[in-house]
């Protein structure tokens, strides 16, 4: 008789072990499963009603109460079943069944508990996530008030240390996750380099302001109103622009934006309704024909100036400084090349702004800017206080060097090819 209760004893110990450890795997599972599941796409199941994928995403919400339910549960189950086995053990080995427990135990938690649930939960994440967002939901509602009474405690002790514990604050910002995303896809071959470009130049329209990638005004093609108008046409029909500011007196002095098309438009219907028409284009007041300027700030974001391109239907603005003045041009093109990189056509000059030779360095011009070059050759120059490579050598040699001079900085050695009065027009740069 007692032989028999001792062995239905050890049988339903037994049992109770395993029922144990079946659930010490699925809270370590469960742990795996909803941290490691991508919000993004469970939202994009919950989206196409997923009920599972809508109830995991509400259960990860508060990841702190989440993790301290898990291991509430999972530490509860482990302590249960290592204090069974170690009993039993016990009567049946004396005291060398403490030693035999823990070595079977360890076992048993490591591969059963522990190594194989999480395998299976991180190779099927948002599946497994799914699966059990149900009674996890129940576990986290029945330990809610040791679960809060832990928080509470855990978080005066981190305010000893002087730590504070934000639970709404993110570890990595959803920005900063995708950009690690893109850049690992990229480094391990799954993703390519133009498309991760474009989709880094989205998201980093928000970060950047007009002024680092506007035209500068020495560089633009502007036109004389005090000119007459056949001079005018013909300075339109020679530019491989389809707009061009037009200045009164003094360049800085911007009193509309002329259109190609629309001047020339009005010119042909002049002549062709006019007896006189030579007479007729003396007395044309290009001004008429023109449109408003429209000027923005230097310090507009990009996304926001692109959104102003679109509700106003136009997609050329002149920028200005915070006193006014004349800083350059931006267009949508502009904008939209920080995406999609550049947009040439058939009036385009040909590209040779990056020359790249045999022995390793290459050739630039010294307006282009940091972000292009970084991205045309996949390099990490720092932008942050230059936008462009001549501003960037400037900045750091702490002068406008001579033809010939060579200085190395971030690893890169930079030689002035050729300067004009006090610009940097030519740079030969390598990467040490």
């Amino acid at each position: 008789m007692e032989h028999f209760e001792l062995s239905t004893r050890f049988w339903i110990t037994s049992g109770a072990i395993f029922v144990l450890l079946v659930l010490s795997g699925f809270f370590s599972g469960s742990e795996t499963a909803l941290t490691a599941a991508s919000r993004s796409k469970l939202r994009a199941q919950a989206d196409k009603g997923s009920v599972g994928a809508a109830r995991a995403l509400k259960v990860t919400n508060d990841g702190e109460r989440l993790i301290g339910s898990v291991l509430l549960g999972n530490n509860l189950v482990n302590i249960l079943a290592t204090a069974l086995i170690t009993a039993m053990f016990t009567k049946v080995f004396g005291e060398n069944g403490i030693a035999l427990a823990t070595v079977v135990m360890t076992f048993l938690i490591l591969i059963f508990a522990e190594v194989l649930p999480k395998t299976y939960a991180i190779t099927n994440a948002e599946t497994a996530a799914i699966r059990v967002s149900r009674p996890i939901s129940a576990i986290i509602f029945i330990f809610a008030p040791i679960v809060g009474f832990v928080r509470l405690f855990v978080r005066g002790l981190l305010r000893l240390v002087g730590v504070v514990a934000d639970p709404d604050t993110n570890i990595l910002a959803v920005r900063e996750e995708i950009t690690g995303a893109l850049t690992l896809g990229h480094q391990e071959g799954v993703l390519e380099k133009e498309d991760r470009d474009r989709i880094l130049g989205a998201l980093d329209l928000a970060d950047r302001v007009v002024e680092e990638i506007m035209l500068h005004r020495s560089n633009i093609e502007m036109i004389d109103l005090s000119l007459p108008a056949e001079d005018i046409l013909a300075q339109c029909l020679d530019s491989a622009h389809t707009r061009l500011p037009l200045y009164r007196g003094n360049p800085e002095n911007i009193v509309g934006v002329i259109h190609a098309k629309d001047l020339a438009r009005a010119m042909v219907k002049l002549m062709r309704d006019s007896k006189d028409s030579k007479k007729a284009v003396e007395q044309f007041t290009v001004l008429d024909v023109a449109m408003e300027p429209y000027f923005v700030p230097e310090t507009t974001p990009l996304d926001d100036q692109m959104r102003q391109f679109l509700r106003r239907h136009t997609h050329f603005a002149l920028v200005v400084d915070e006193y006014g003045a004349l800083q350059g041009l931006i267009t949508l093109e502009d904008i939209l090349e920080e995406i999609v990189g550049e947009i040439t056509d058939e009036f385009d000059a040909s590209d040779d702004t990056v020359t790249a030779m045999q022995d390793g360095h290459v050739v630039v011009d010294g307006a282009m800017t940091i972000r292009d070059l970084n991205r045309a050759q996949d390099w990490n120059l720092p932008d942050d206080e230059a936008n462009t490579l001549a501003g960037l050598v400037i900045h750091e040699a702490q002068m406008i060097p001579a033809e010939g001079q060579v200085f190395v900085f971030y690893d890169f050695r930079f030689e002035v090819v050729a300067r004009k009065e006090n610009r940097i027009t030519r740079l030969k740069i390598n990467r040490l």
